[in-house]
């Protein structure tokens, strides 16, 4: 049933959703589930396991492979827009992508228009308003410190690029 939703779409796993998918009766659900919650909770663990994805053993050596495995996972999912895009907004949001594909351009000179296109899209990733939310809210960082941590990164793939590593070399 979730690998028909748009990804990260939790507001439509419901008990009610299940049984009208199963066909079933809502007090049946609650049988195995008693709330919403628990739900999503068994949803959530199962999604794990058909990624194949094993937190407990996670190391900054395979931190790498297991990103890859859990974003080549949810890649199988729909994808759509979270919001609705504002006009004012999705125009800002082109001017800034054209605005840093401008500015690697110059370090960029020989790669190909998709290498150019992901080294731009991981700037516009690390300076989104999203970014510093999540830094904030999820991980409890002070502001400076949100920012000091975005900052550092983009650094980091700026030096790539500057040194001539491409994405995914």
């Amino acid at each position: 049933m979730l690998h028909g939703f748009p990804i990260w779409n939790w507001r439509a796993l419901t008990v009610r959703a299940v049984a009208e998918r199963a066909d079933l009766n809502e007090r049946t659900v609650y049988r195995y589930f008693p709330n919403e919650r628990d739900l999503r909770d068994a949803v959530l663990a199962r999604l794990e396991e058909e990624a194949g994805v094993h937190l407990e053993g996670l190391t900054l050596e395979n931190l790498g492979d297991v990103t890859s495995q859990i974003l080549a996972y949810v890649s199988q999912f729909r994808l759509e827009p979270r919001t609705e895009r504002d006009a004012t907004v999705a125009a800002a949001n082109q001017r800034q992508r054209e605005a840093i594909l401008a500015a690697i351009e110059p370090s960029t000179a020989g790669w190909s228009a998709k290498e150019r296109a992901v080294a731009a899209a991981m700037f516009d990733v690390l300076w989104n308003v999203v970014s510093y939310e999540k830094l904030i809210a999820d991980w409890g960082l002070e502001p400076n410190e949100a920012i000091n941590g975005l900052t550092w990164v983009i650094g980091l793939v700026r030096e790539a690029i500057r040194e001539g590593r491409r994405p995914g070399s």
